[in-house]
């Protein structure tokens, strides 16, 4: 759902409280499962993923309450440049460097795909940051 032009919320269940932290359990779904031929089409997709909330400055929430959670769009923006967009560009800019080079095509393949070991390994090493700046707020 969208709710204005800068944020998306999703409803959610909360799983788990510890600390300052809950464990809020939302659904993720396509925006083709409101149709009728959902059960037989292969397109339809609704997965239950699991997201971490601060409630340092909420205190009044227990588990199994029913949340309404929000980020900015604009995070949305950059997860899709961060998973998909730069590692294409990694792919296909190696790929021409590679070739340019003179190496054969298979092995350029190849070695361009080696490229995406150390770009999602950094990623995965600044996670704590990311964690940081990609912060979901409950509505009140």
């Amino acid at each position: 759902m969208v709710s204005g032009e800068e944020t998306v919320t999703h409803s959610g269940k909360i799983r788990k409280i510890s600390g300052n932290n809950a464990e809020i359990a939302i659904i993720a779904k396509a925006g083709c499962v409101s149709c009728s031929l959902n059960n037989v089409c292969s397109v339809s997709d609704m997965k239950e993923k699991i997201i971490e909330v601060d409630l340092r400055q909420i205190q009044h929430y227990r588990e199994g309450d029913d949340v309404v959670v929000e980020m900015k769009q604009s995070y949305g923006t950059w997860a899709v440049l961060l998973g998909y967009f730069f590692p294409f560009l990694v792919l296909f800019f190696g790929l021409m460097l590679f070739l340019h080079f003179g190496l054969d095509q298979g092995l350029a393949g190849i070695l361009s795909i080696v490229l995406l070991i150390p770009y999602y390994s950094l990623l995965y090493l600044l996670r704590n940051f990311f964690k940081k700046r990609f912060r979901y707020n409950i509505q009140f």
